[in-house]
């Protein structure tokens, strides 16, 4: 009967002098809808109209399944249904469009509303083969088989060209070495790798910009060095940059996570590679009007040969960096692990590096450096695991500490004066500045006095810049120390060579200064 009515309404709008595209627009019905209208006459339209109650449609086998799925999830898109249909009957031959019409029909008819966010996008020029993959990380909350929340977490890759992608989940966040782990598994699956990676500024890769130099973690510079890739990291709040793989993102979590039932990992990994290949690389690209897996099969020629996976045992993996935090603790798996006092510098490089060996947790200022801390690995979660030597030392007051930390010096009136000059800039952390440089002196006493003079000089007040100082100017040392071996060998003369002095006659000497006997 709607449609009936339609009908006449648009006959008589034609009749009042409206145009096609007046009366689409007055109606909200495309103007092939009116042309179509217009062509019929009352006749014609009423057995059409009769028609479309008898007739079938070929997804009414599988109305009720997406009516429940609809009352369920009031949110799913036509095109995740699609990908549903496919993933529960293999055999199902359908198109989008089919679909979509369907899901809309069904919308209008049971009232279930959608709604859409609309985001505003500029047009970028396509990328040549090869040359580019955009990588991204998400994470959703979905529900497990108890109906309880699980949040999950998933790295993205994209091939700006063929937008042919690759997805890895974890129910836990990533870490640079995991970071590192799927980079090599995605290059395996593209089977090859770009000439540039595109990264939004994440901690797991980078520690700052700095003015267009940038600044990668330890771990991810040696990465980068081994497998030699450009990188272009793009800046804050610039999602232009990377538009190609945060539509990927959002693909993901609203066409594969969104609504489905979490059992493990890895049933969840392998049915999101299932995915891919059946809807994510499969299906056509809006922007391109092309299949990605059709596309990748051409660039995949473009990529660059890598060899096999770095083994687990590389260097890259020997350690995990984390970063101090002001109260000289760092966090590891969901626990906080103490350092001694002064490791935070408030000014400073402020990141550690943590290895496990069997129970125990060891915290190193470099990679494989100087052991700052050993703790035994808590297994629990929001424990505050504490050395006692790495508290305040208590025993004795900020006056007679000051004092014996002055008699150490060789010039008592610097450090007097040096002592001052802190007390007055870290009145709260006067006793963390002074276990620094109790610490400095017991390490570096030879050059301690030199360290002092050169902060006095240059009017550095911090106990932080007087060890560092010291600690350079040790390593200074060091370096232009003659090796005792090497000066020890040039003692040693041959016994074997053997020398004669020389001997004149006493009137050659007279004749030479030019005087007689």
């Amino acid at each position: 009967m709607e449609k009936l009515l339609l009908y006449v309404e648009v006959h008589q709008l034609k009749k009042q002098g409206f145009k096609i595209a007046a009366i689409a627009k007055k109606l909200d019905i495309s103007r092939n809808t009116v042309y179509k209208y217009l062509n019929m006459d009352l006749e014609e339209a009423s057995d059409w109209i009769t028609s479309l109650g008898s007739r079938r449609k070929k997804l009414d086998l599988y109305h009720d399944q997406i009516l429940s799925w609809l009352k369920e999830h009031p949110d799913l898109s036509s095109a995740q249904i699609e990908d549903w249909l496919k993933e529960r009957y293999p055999t199902l031959e359908v198109s989008g469009g089919t679909v979509r019409s369907y899901v809309s029909e069904m919308r209008d008819i049971h009232h279930i509303p959608k709604v859409i966010r609309v985001r505003t996008h500029e047009a970028v020029e396509e990328l040549p083969m090869g040359q580019q993959v955009q990588v991204d990380w998400g994470e959703i909350t979905v529900k497990d088989s108890e109906n309880k929340n699980k949040k999950l977490y998933f790295i993205t890759f994209v091939l700006s060209h063929s937008r042919y992608k690759y997805v890895e989940w974890m129910d836990r966040p990533f870490t640079t070495r995991d970071t590192i782990r799927c980079h090599e598994k995605a290059f395996q699956f593209f089977g090859g790798m770009p000439e540039e990676i595109v990264y939004d500024q994440d901690h797991l890769i980078t520690v700052s910009e700095n003015a267009g130099d940038i600044i990668l973690t330890s771990e991810f510079q040696a990465y980068k060095q081994e497998r030699r890739f450009r990188i272009y990291l793009c800046r804050k709040a610039d999602p232009q940059s990377k538009g190609k793989v945060e539509n990927v993102v959002k693909f993901v979590k609203r066409n594969f996570a969104k609504n489905r039932v979490f059992v493990d990992l890895e049933a969840w990994n392998e049915k999101c590679l299932a995915w891919l290949e059946r809807t994510g690389n499969h299906n056509v690209h809006h922007t391109t009007k092309k299949r990605p897996v059709e596309v990748f099969a051409l660039e995949k020629q473009h990529l660059q040969p890598v060899s096999p996976m770095l083994s687990s045992k590389s260097p890259l993996e020997s350690s995990i960096s984390r970063t101090v935090h002001k109260d000289n603790i760092i966090k590891y798996k969901s626990n906080r692990y103490s350092l001694p006092l002064g490791t935070y510098r408030p000014r400073g490089e402020n990141t550690v590096y943590v290895e496990v060996q069997e129970e125990e947790l060891i915290i190193r200022r470099e990679p494989q450096g100087e052991v700052l801390a050993r703790h035994k690995l808590c297994h629990g979660k929001g424990e505050l695991i504490k050395n006692r030597q790495h508290t305040r030392d208590r025993s004795k007051g900020i006056q007679a500490y000051k004092e014996t930390v002055i008699r150490q010096f060789q010039d008592q009136k610097k450090a007097e004066k040096f002592l001052h000059e802190v007390g007055c800039r870290y009145p709260r952390y006067i006793r963390d500045q002074l276990q620094v440089i109790q610490h400095a002196i017991t390490h570096f006493r030879l050059e301690i006095d030199n360290a002092l003079a050169v902060c006095i000089q240059d009017q550095m007040w911090s106990a932080n810049d007087l060890r560092d100082i010291a600690q350079h100017l040790t390593r200074l040392k060091e370096t232009e120390t003659p090796n005792p071996a090497s000066i020890q060998k040039s003692k040693n003369i041959n016994p074997a060579i053997k020398t004669t002095t020389v001997t004149r006659e006493i009137d050659d000497y007279i004749k030479i200064l030019g005087g007689v006997l």
